[in-house]
């Protein structure tokens, strides 16, 4: 992510994120520590504190490197049990989208479960936690394990490229996403986002701006695979695209990764 223009950094910028690291680690801390007891209470009670964190999370970020949230198209999630597809850029998606949804189920590698107190959540929330280590074995349980969910109307969130992504970079879609699609029979919630603009991975820095979360129309259950994921994948980087492109043209643009920038004056 060192392979930037617009380079926005001044010490103003450096000194806000730096204060916004330890108040964000010291928060979660407390919030870990503090809601400890929630291990051994209803899991809704847990999953309620889950979403508060995140809250206090975006609040923080707002007040202290005025890096601000902005959510579209919220009204094409749906009321029921339904796949949510998100890219995933940075680690703010981890806790700012959490409040987006009713009853999120989160797909998550395995091994978080032991991280003391983060992973005893993560099982305490019924996340789908994944094995990675054999693939036709992990995928029959991350199926069992999202239809358990779905029966509990729950949404079922996966970052279909498996890890944090630079924006603008080539995409890598994995085929578990589509593998769920099919199993599941529920319909499919294209979330695209630019997060990774104003929290870059790999990086402590904090950019101010609007992370714009975009929630775009639902495929519906049971389409032919081929079709399915020609039109999320093509939905997804498409807009993807037009929102990286919207923050290089606002006022104050946060850096923008070469391969965005190269694309965005492509266009």
């Amino acid at each position: 992510m060192a392979d930037v223009t617009n380079h926005a950094t001044t010490p103003l910028v450096v000194v806000r994120s730096v204060i916004f690291s330890l108040a964000f680690y010291l928060t979660t801390a407390v919030f870990l520590l503090a809601g400890s007891w929630l291990l051994l209470a209803p899991r809704r009670w847990a999953m309620a504190g889950l979403a508060l964190h995140g809250k206090t999370c975006v609040a923080l970020l707002a007040l202290i490197c005025g890096t601000r949230m902005e959510v579209r198209g919220a009204q094409n999630i749906p009321k029921s049990a339904c796949l949510i597809v998100s890219k995933h850029q940075s680690a703010w998606e981890t806790f700012a989208l959490i409040p987006l949804f009713r009853d999120p189920a989160v797909v998550l590698k395995d091994e978080l479960k032991w991280i003391p107190f983060y992973g005893w959540f993560c099982v305490k929330f019924e996340h789908i936690l994944v094995k990675r280590e054999k693939a036709s074995v992990a995928l029959k349980h991350m199926i069992a394990d999202a239809k358990a969910r779905v029966v509990e109307q729950r949404e079922i969130v996966i970052f279909p490229e498996g890890t944090r992504t630079v924006p603008g970079a080539p995409p890598d879609y994995k085929p578990g996403y589509v593998a769920l699609y099919e199993a599941l029979e529920i319909p499919a919630v294209p979330l695209a986002l630019n997060s990774g603009l104003y929290w870059p991975r790999r990086s402590f820095m904090r950019y101010p701006g609007t992370i714009i979360v975009e929630c775009l129309p639902a495929l519906p259950a049971r389409l032919p695979r081929a079709e399915f994921r020609r039109r999320l994948e093509a939905s997804l980087e498409q807009s993807c695209s037009e929102l990286i492109a919207e923050a290089a043209s606002s006022d104050s643009p946060p850096p923008i990764p070469t391969q965005a920038n190269k694309d965005h004056k492509n266009k």
